[in-house]
């Protein structure tokens, strides 16, 4: 089964192409071609002028659409995820699972083993930002489940490293020195909800972290031209870090500071939680609640307590408020991602025999459609 995606401007994170169409055959990318070159009898999705880009990855969600995957560690809830995440354009991503004891960490595993097993492109994998933190730069995080990891954890997680595509650490746990181990294994290990020194951060990044969970957010600033903290860290070294750009996570002239000082290895993040595409005041959160109040998130501390922004509306602040041209805003959705977890092979951009996750929107930032493994929906 083929089809075409005609009359839009094509994004494909390398060129930005008019008078082209997009050829969908099955589950992949069959070519991008002038439209004068069109087969004969094609079918045609006519996107009006819209823009077409390859499909958002986001590397982290706890929830959307008013489920939270910590609440309800089911199949059926990343589903639910995935199906809301599509009316904002994103087509795949990390579900992230945070701080929890043991068995909820070993449920979601299971979950997400069983997930993989019947979908293919839409959840990557497993992304545990916890419990291996720091109590300082806990955020929304329970303090009484802050642990070291047990030899019978890192055995589990070496273990099912198939299934879990990243973790979030601090530098200063001790299971920081198992970096090593769990990167020889294939996972991800990413500096997050950390207050310590730039130097103990560029320790663990020397040891084989290559990722920054949300830039800025619960971790220890640079304070004086002396004290640089994780944030120094993360802009020194030559890692990947995902970003909120909600406009209340980061203030959008840092994000400006940021992507002079990342280039390529900054992503788009959206941190979201059940509020994002959901009419919600409120939702529970590890045995917490978080308030929703004007898409702010927060404990009854005041603590951010993650974000309701989604992948759409983060990119039409990226625009707006940071001044990001958009083909680059959008290659930090889409090709950046994949490449920061090593997907790119199959997708992140629009190429031949990529897989067709795709995303289509309008130029006042409404979504129209997605293809998910070459299937097209309008939306």
């Amino acid at each position: 089964m083929m089809y075409a995606l005609t009359n839009a401007v094509i994004y494909t994170a390398h060129d930005v192409l008019y008078g082209h169409s997009v050829l969908v055959e099955n589950d992949k990318i069959h070519a991008i071609v002038a439209d004068e070159q069109l087969p004969n009898g094609v079918k045609k999705v006519d996107l009006q002028g819209a823009n077409l880009t390859a499909g958002f990855i986001d590397l982290q969600l706890n929830g959307c659409g008013g489920v939270m995957f910590n609440e309800e560690i089911t199949v059926k809830t990343l589903e639910i995820m995935q199906e809301t995440n599509l009316r904002s354009g994103t087509t795949s991503y990390l579900p992230t699972f945070i701080t929890s004891p043991d068995e909820g960490m070993k449920q979601a595993v299971q979950v997400m083993r069983e997930y993989l097993g019947k979908y293919k492109n839409q959840a990557l994998g497993l992304h545990f930002e916890g419990p291996y933190l720091s109590v300082e730069k806990k955020g929304v995080h329970r303090p009484e489940y802050i642990r070291e990891i047990s030899p019978e954890m890192k055995a589990f997680l070496c273990d099912n490293a198939d299934v879990i595509t990243k973790i979030t650490l601090a530098a200063e746990n001790p299971t920081a020195r198992f970096i090593p181990e769990f990167v020889e294994k294939g996972i991800i290990v990413s500096l997050g909800h950390s207050n310590a020194t730039y130097e103990v951060a560029m320790q663990a990044i020397e040891n084989g972290a290559t990722f920054a969970t949300h830039l800025h957010n619960a971790m220890s600033p640079i304070s004086s031209g002396r004290d640089l903290g994780v944030v120094g860290a993360v802009l020194d070294a030559d890692i990947y870090t995902g970003i909120i750009i909600d406009g209340l996570h980061v203030h959008y002239a840092n994000v400006k500071l940021d992507k002079k000082a990342k280039g390529e290895k900054l992503c788009i993040v959206t941190d979201a939680t059940a509020a994002a595409g959901a009419d919600i005041d409120s939702f529970i959160f590890v045995g917490k609640t978080v308030y929703v109040k004007n898409g702010k998130c927060y404990d009854e501390n005041g603590a951010l307590g993650g974000a309701a922004v989604t992948m759409i509306e983060s990119i039409e602040n990226a625009v707006k408020h940071v001044g990001i041209p958009l083909d680059e805003t959008l290659r930090m959705c889409n090709l950046y991602p994949a490449k920061a977890i090593g997907v790119d092979q199959d997708l992140g951009s629009i190429e031949a025999g990529k897989v067709a996750n795709l995303t289509a929107f309008t130029h006042d930032f409404k979504v129209i459609g997605t293809a998910v493994n070459g299937e097209w929906q309008a939306h």
